[in-house]
């Protein structure tokens, strides 16, 4: 194992500073939606990752690993910031032409590592905002992932089923014909042009529930849009245009450090993977995009191989929230699931309080600098922006809720997080060592998805090392151990708790 002394924020030497050498770069790959059982990592033997799978055996596999939020938008939130979601009243799923969410002059990893001389770069899903929320999609749009750190960036603006539906490269719509402008709105339709409900035939793909407005490549989505015809997307094509760009960027600062943020579009809806994926898992559509996000993968790390940058690269995998099957189009995820379970085995998913819904996967791999492990170390994708900030030597100034656990993501340490707030839709759930406090609140307990959402009748108390599953509710038999969770949770929560909000309608 070699020695690491950090000299200064722009220096990094080997042993006793025999030679001076590159910082070590960093990626982390966030995807969609992806369960912690969606992963064959975990044991699942429903479904091959290979090329993830090597991430998380020849570095550090976390079981007890947790986005902050229950939905997308949030938890990014909390990985670009390092602070908790639910203490910006904005930080919600997002519609296609929301405002930026993130100040122009906020803390973000990104500019944490710019300011470390490292060359940044954002590639892939965004849905944190663009623009100042009366986007014209036709000029440059700002302010955007350019303005909080990233020197590069070609997103789409929010998810692959809302509008608008094209790539925006720094800021600029790639392919745009000025005499076909494009124009979006989420309140009400265009003059003339068809959606799912009023134009059935047109489609190839059809909703389920609230992705019924226009109709791009024949799919249905949320949002209507009029014009843009030569810059849409083409949805089977997404993870190939997004992987050129990585290979991209790699080449082109392969002498210098680098960050890179690759946001992985799969599995989440509409699931559109390329023809060669087709049928590669026997689960249909949403199975296939897993094996298309596990290539993915396979594709950056072959890069970097052969580019001899593996042994001075830090990648962090994870996923954005936990799954969902019928999130609002009938592509037969749910009928053709078989035995696969996408939360392993965990209570609920995507939109829930409950484990599903934050618990995921997440591997940490640097080539001869992790050794391989299993560790049950608590650890957030909160914390990601004060460990790097370690690993560079960068002095964080402002207060954050993100802490540093350096030596956990590298598996030289299991003393992670002993407690965490968690979130979903505005509700919150508290960990605190072995045990998960969920809140009562009102609502159904599913949604349309049909995920289970947490929602219950009075305070429940899970000891979910003991029982992960989440269905034995120990609040009697550990009354004071219920008390102080409770009041260090109000104490945590202060000023933002509300034992009234209900989940977010699903639109």
């Amino acid at each position: 194992m070699k020695t690491w002394i950090l000299c200064s924020a722009t220096t990094i030497l080997y042993g006793c500073g025999q030679r001076e050498v590159q910082k070590p770069n960093v990626i982390v790959i966030l995807a969609d939606d992806l369960g912690y059982g969606d992963v064959s990592a975990y044991g699942s033997g429903t479904i091959h990752t290979p090329n993830i799978d090597l991430l998380a055996k020849e570095g550090v596999c976390f079981t007890n690993a947790y986005a902050t939020s229950a939905t997308s938008t949030p938890s990014r939130y909390a990985l670009m910031t390092g602070m908790y979601p639910w203490k910006n009243k904005d930080a919600k799923i997002l519609p296609g032409d929301a405002p930026l969410l993130i100040k122009e002059d906020q803390f973000t990893i990104a500019r944490m590592m710019q300011q470390s001389g490292y060359t940044t770069a954002a590639i892939g899903k965004w849905h944190l905002g663009m623009g100042n929320g009366n986007v014209d999609w036709n000029e440059t749009v700002r302010p955007g992932a350019n303005e909080i750190g990233y020197d590069y960036s070609c997103l789409i603006a929010a998810t692959n089923d809302r509008v608008p539906t094209v790539y925006v490269e720094n800021g600029n719509v790639v392919g745009l014909d000025k005499n076909d402008p494009i124009e979006v709105d989420y309140e009400k339709n265009f003059e003339g042009e068809p959606t799912a409900l009023t134009h059935p035939e047109m489609l190839r793909m059809h909703w389920a529930h609230g992705h019924n407005n226009s109709i791009v490549n024949g799919i249905p989505r949320i949002g209507y849009m009029k014009g843009g015809k030569s810059a849409l997307w083409k949805d089977e094509d997404m993870a190939d245009y997004f992987i050129g760009k990585v290979k991209n960027f790699l080449a082109e600062n392969k002498k210098r450090p680098f960050f890179l943020y690759y946001g992985l579009h799969q599995p989440h809806v509409p699931r559109t993977p390329n023809p060669r994926f087709v049928g590669a898992s026997g689960m249909g559509p949403r199975g296939d995009a897993i094996v298309e996000a596990d290539w993915c993968v396979g594709e950056l790390y072959a890069e970097l191989d052969k580019l001899g940058l593996l042994e001075n690269t830090l990648i962090i995998f994870s996923s954005d929230n936990g799954p969902v099957l019928n999130d609002g189009y009938k592509d037969m995820a749910v009928e053709l699931a078989g035995k696969h379970k996408p939360a392993g085995g965990f209570r609920g998913g995507k939109y829930s309080l409950f484990e599903g819904g934050t618990r995921v996967p997440f591997f940490v791999y640097w080539k001869g600098e992790t050794r391989p492990k299993v560790s049950d170390a608590i650890v957030c994708q909160l914390d990601l922006i004060s460990s790097i900030a370690a690993l560079i030597g960068y002095d964080v100034k402002e207060k954050l809720d993100s802490r540093n656990f350096l030596d956990v993501f590298l598996g030289k340490s299991d003393e992670g997080r002993e407690e965490l707030v968690l979130e979903a839709q505005g509700r919150m759930a508290y960990r605190n060592g072995d045990y998960v406090m969920i809140p009562p609140y009102k609502g159904s307990e599913r949604n349309l998805t049909g995920n289970e959402v947490g929602n219950l009748p009075d305070f429940a108390l899970f000891n979910i090392k003991e029982e992960p599953e989440q269905y034995c509710n120990i609040a009697d038999k550990e009354a004071q151990r219920l008390e102080e969770m409770k009041s260090r949770f109000f104490a945590l929560t202060k000023g933002f708790y509300r034992a009234d909000v209900e989940e977010e309608e699903l639109k």
